[in-house]
């Protein structure tokens, strides 16, 4: 699913990105197999198991084998034994799935067999998804709410998957919202998760086969950014309620999955505009990566945080930074100047109609 971007300065070297040499990395010289096999390739030639080439070899494997072990160890440790996923079984209800990420996450659903009901305001842009069933209602409404999670219990059975989905974006300075505008953002980003919690949350634990709740929020909840006040506040906020949620159901209901994902910048419609100045460190995610991340994790039965690009795993370091540091981290980076160029999505059909007529 690709929505246009306004054009920007690409170089030959567009499509190069840190995230790119590190995945290359990871599966040649950083993973145990690729390096187990330069010390036979040593041996092979009659190298003596003494000689420096070859003793630098078995210890940079033997390196790269103990920190594969140890992450393995630390999944286990951190998020417990999986679940066990049927998808035939499976009913995955997704706010905010009539369009971008949580239409392509409902879309993959749908074909593989599991029954996947979409919450949104919006129609859907794909209507004959297969698969998946559209409930139109207002998330911020717990009426409605409580409304459509009956139905769903009613015609597709109690749901054991849900994801917290949905989104808005204002895209503008604090002083040039109204409280209106405020309101129904926090409400929408955040208190959105409450509400659909507290409906589907419980049948999901008297379903008695377990489930797996997905929490989306951003990046911006640990950075803040100009122009993003009410969004990146109610991101905050959102994983502060996934952590202690994560918490209270490792205590009462250990057989409830939680899975967080906090990405950078999506190409979808909600950040229509947005121009990256360092594509480089910061690349624009592609929807369908995150996807397949959170579809890996689901699938498997197993809690997990999923953060990308890579600064988007390491940026809870950027705090540990002196303040003069952090400022010119933010101004190289372009954290606060990237939402000058925002259209977003409602002004997203009009722009692309002025861009037909010209």
């Amino acid at each position: 699913m690709d929505y246009p971007r306004p054009p920007q300065r690409d170089s030959w070297f567009a499509p190069l990105s840190v995230d790119l040499l590190v995945k290359v990395f990871k599966i040649t010289f950083f993973h145990p197999f690729v390096s187990w096999i330069i010390p036979l390739c040593f041996r092979a030639q009659a190298l003596r198991w003494d000689a420096t080439p070859m003793v630098v070899s078995i210890a940079w494997a033997s390196f790269i084998t103990l920190c594969w072990m140890a992450n393995i160890i630390n999944q286990r440790v951190a998020y417990g034994l999986p679940r066990e996923v049927d998808l035939s079984e499976e009913v995955i209800v997704i706010t905010g799935g009539a369009s971008g990420l949580g239409l392509l996450i409902a879309e993959v659903y749908g074909m593989r067999g599991a029954s996947v009901a979409v919450l949104d305001v919006n129609e859907m842009e794909n209507g004959e998804a297969r698969g998946v069933t559209f409930y139109k209602c207002d998330v911020t409404d717990k009426t409605q709410i409580a409304r459509v999670a009956a139905e769903i219990e009613r015609d597709l059975g109690t749901p054991t998957v849900l994801i917290n989905n949905a989104a808005v974006v204002k895209g503008k300075p604090l002083l040039d919202l109204d409280l209106a505008a405020i309101e129904k953002s926090l409400a929408t980003n955040l208190l959105a998760h409450f509400i659909t919690l507290k409906s589907f949350l419980p049948p999901m634990i008297r379903g008695g086969n377990g489930g797996t709740i997905v929490t989306m929020s951003s990046v911006l909840g640990q950075l803040g950014a100009a122009s993003l006040s009410d969004y990146a506040a109610a991101k905050a906020g959102v994983t502060a309620l996934h952590k202690s949620l994560t918490a209270e159901l490792r205590q009462s209901h250990p057989e409830i999955r939680t899975i967080l994902v906090e990405p950078g910048q999506l190409s979808t419609p909600l950040f229509y505009g947005v121009q990256t100045p360092h594509a480089f460190l910061a690349p624009v995610v592609e929807p369908v990566d995150v996807c397949k991340e959170v579809i890996a994790a689901i699938d498997a039965g197993r809690s997990a945080h999923v953060a990308m690009p890579l600064y988007a795993r390491w940026i809870h370091w950027y705090n540990v930074l002196p303040a003069a540091v952090q400022q010119v981290a933010r101004r190289v980076a372009g954290v606060d100047t990237s939402m000058k160029t925002f259209i977003g999505r409602q002004d997203q059909a009009a722009s692309e109609k002025r861009e037909s007529l010209i």
